[in-house]
């Protein structure tokens, strides 16, 4: 991906080396300590429990992830990943801006959280281990860099552009917000209401993405590292690699199918109404 290194973002707020703050590392913190711990087969056992970020009030993408291009480490700080992210960020806000402007709207941007250690959100504690997610109470996306390394090792899906994707989907998040859709998906299951919030945000991340290809910021290869992100995170793939029985009850985020189906509706379309998620008749 093509970007600026010398980055800086009015939206980015670096709580890194503040220390921890709240208490607790929240339950989607716990999936990823079980993820690290046993591999797979405890994230699956964790995603069980947990069945995503909305318990707490947040929504994130378990996996969703790739390498930074300077990955940063828990004791310092790393002016590379805060540019890039910046930049994703404000990338990001300026195609939804723009295209609220077109539909007579006003784009309300929302705002981006770096910590190292814990945090307190309007969702709740976030941990060191908690990866990416986006908390509506106070519309700022959270973010420790560590995530991306771990889940670019354990999940291979690497790149600058997965890492990308990711915080595009939780950018996705925020405009189902503002919609007044994200209560939406407190329900789980294989057409519920969580899967279709996910999905929506994958496809909104979609979006940006065409906006970005069509200012030549894409270079080659960049859509496949989305696509295999998106592949690596479906409810039905991680289920398989934990040896389990796939079971679309307890899905919360999606197939790997229709993950990278949605996520392509929206890079092929290029507007927000191609992500009618919870319109479709079938995801």
């Amino acid at each position: 991906m093509r970007w600026d290194r010398d980055h800086q973002s009015e939206h980015v707020e670096d709580r890194r080396g503040q220390g921890g703050g709240g208490g607790g590392g929240g339950l989607f913190g716990l999936v990823f300590l079980l993820f690290r711990q046993f591999g797979v087969k405890g994230a699956i056992v964790g995603l069980l429990v947990v069945g995503g970020l909305a318990l707490f009030g947040g929504s994130g993408v378990l996996g969703l992830s790739g390498s930074a291009p300077t990955p940063a480490g828990s004791a310092g700080i790393n002016d590379a990943g805060k540019a890039f992210v910046g930049f994703v960020l404000d990338d990001a806000q300026k195609t939804w801006s723009q295209l609220y402007r077109e539909r007579g709207k006003t784009y309300q941007p929302a705002r981006l959280v770096l910590f190292a250690g814990r945090t307190d959100s309007g969702c709740g504690a976030g941990n060191a281990a908690t990866g990416p997610f986006y908390c509506p109470r106070d519309q700022r996306v959270y973010i420790d860099l560590d995530f991306y390394q771990a889940l670019k090792d354990k999940l291979g899906a690497p790149g600058d552009f997965a890492q990308a994707y990711v915080i595009a989907h939780e950018i996705g998040h925020h405009i189902t917000n503002l919609e007044q859709n994200l209560g939406k998906g407190r329900d789980e299951g294989a057409a519920g209401g969580s899967v279709r919030v996910e999905l929506q945000a994958d496809c909104y991340a979609g979006v940006w993405a065409h906006s970005a290809k069509a200012r030549d910021l894409l270079e080659m290869g960049d859509f496949e590292e989305a696509m295999r992100a998106a592949e690596a995170i479906g409810d039905d793939t991680l289920q398989q690699a934990g040896g389990g029985v796939v079971r679309p009850e307890t899905f919360t985020h999606g197939t790997s199918s229709q993950r990278m189906r949605w996520f392509q509706k929206g890079f092929v379309a290029g507007k927000p109404e191609a992500c009618a998620t919870f319109d479709a008749s079938e995801l």
